[in-house]
């Protein structure tokens, strides 16, 4: 397969490209930064430069354009404030599911999170909030649309070693969970047609993740 990755130089990305050049599949990683293209090459991945932030879908169209696969995994980041977590976690989001209806690439994985429900929280960070508030967002706009499109809410992230074994449900308890595990369990759902339209929250567990119930 060849699949693209928005937001190719997150760890998760990163982590994943490995993972999926090492099965064979082609991975090009979507990066805004010409110096983060390198390590996109070293995980076994090719950049396109493009950022996210301010291209229209008529740019992106043309880089997702006879890929198998989007994986949305872009975010604002640590130390970014209210206006990026929307601009990014949002409406990048966005840009690229519709960037793939237009390039006529089905199939869809976004990375959101846990506790999107918090976002109405007062007594949260209000950037937080905001960021909670995004990623509910660009969930309610990824399901109205018709891609093949699955969402995978991770819990606290880590950047522990893999495990291999998660707990992975509709909805499960708070609990964090290795970022190279969420890669691993992204390319389970990629290679699973009865993920589509589905909506899964995933921690750490005891279930090896080649056994989870994907269906």
């Amino acid at each position: 397969m060849r699949i693209m990755i928005a937001g190719g130089h997150g760890k998760i990305a990163l982590l994943l490209t490995s993972r999926l050049a090492a099965r064979g599949h082609t991975v090009v990683g979507i990066v805004r930064n010409p110096d983060h293209i390198d390590d996109v090459r070293a995980a076994g991945g090719q950049g396109v430069l493009r950022d996210l932030e301010f291209a229209t879908p008529g740019d992106l169209a043309g880089d997702v354009r006879g890929a198998d696969a989007v994986v949305f995994a872009a975010g604002a980041g640590p130390g970014s404030g209210v206006a990026r977590k929307d601009t990014v976690d949002r409406a990048a989001s966005a840009v690229c599911a519709q960037a793939a209806q237009d390039a006529g690439v089905a199939r869809f994985v976004q990375i959101s999170a846990m506790g999107l429900n918090r976002a109405q929280d007062p007594s949260i960070d209000p950037v937080f909030a905001a960021y909670l508030k995004a990623k509910d967002d660009a969930e309610h706009d990824l399901r109205g649309r018709p891609l093949d499109w699955t969402i995978l809410r991770p819990g606290r992230l880590t950047d522990d070693p893999a495990t291999g074994r998660v707990t992975l449900g509709v909805s499960v308890p708070p609990g964090s969970v290795s970022r190279d595990d969420v890669a691993a369990v992204i390319v389970a759902l990629l290679d699973a047609p009865g993920s589509v339209g589905r909506t899964y929250e995933l921690v750490g567990g005891p279930t090896p993740i080649d056994q989870l119930d994907l269906s």
